[in-house]
């Protein structure tokens, strides 16, 4: 069993689907740095909030015990009031585009930078030789006796 494991583990394709995800969770990190530092703060601002991933509705009531503020978002959520938080949704949807669009941009530009091969003309494949036999039968046969 285990050279079997170690034979699954060998193949070239499960290295690189582990490579893949390792870089994967790295660029996930870049692109989220990217949405929440640079591109959500330039849309909260449009829409007049720095903070645009804390933008809630609050569904139910917010417990008697609770003394932070009404406007936290994350305290809220933190004591169990059940909140409605389309700011995070944005947020996460527009990281979504965001690497999606960046996913394409790379596909694209690896599928103009490799090239492929144009098949070389074969050579034709020799004839077998029964086919050249049958033939040379039927050029006899109609040939013009004479």
């Amino acid at each position: 069993m285990f050279k079997e494991f170690r034979a699954f583990i060998s193949r070239g394709n499960v290295l690189d689907l582990a490579v893949a995800v390792i870089i994967g969770a790295a660029f996930g990190k870049i692109v989220t740095s990217l949405t929440d530092d640079i591109i959500m703060p330039v849309i909260g601002k449009l829409f007049g909030g720095l903070d645009f991933s804390s933008y809630f509705v609050v569904m139910g009531p917010v417990p008697g015990s609770y003394k932070g503020s009404l406007s936290d978002y994350a305290a809220l959520k933190k004591a169990g009031v059940p909140l409605l938080g389309y700011g995070e949704f944005v947020t996460q949807a527009v990281n979504f585009v965001i690497i999606a669009f960046i996913i394409f941009l790379l596909v694209r530009a690896a599928n103009r930078g490799m090239t492929k091969p144009e098949p070389e003309a074969a050579a034709p494949a020799p004839e077998p030789a029964d086919v050249v036999l049958l033939r040379e039968i039927r050029d006899a046969l109609t040939a013009p006796r004479g």
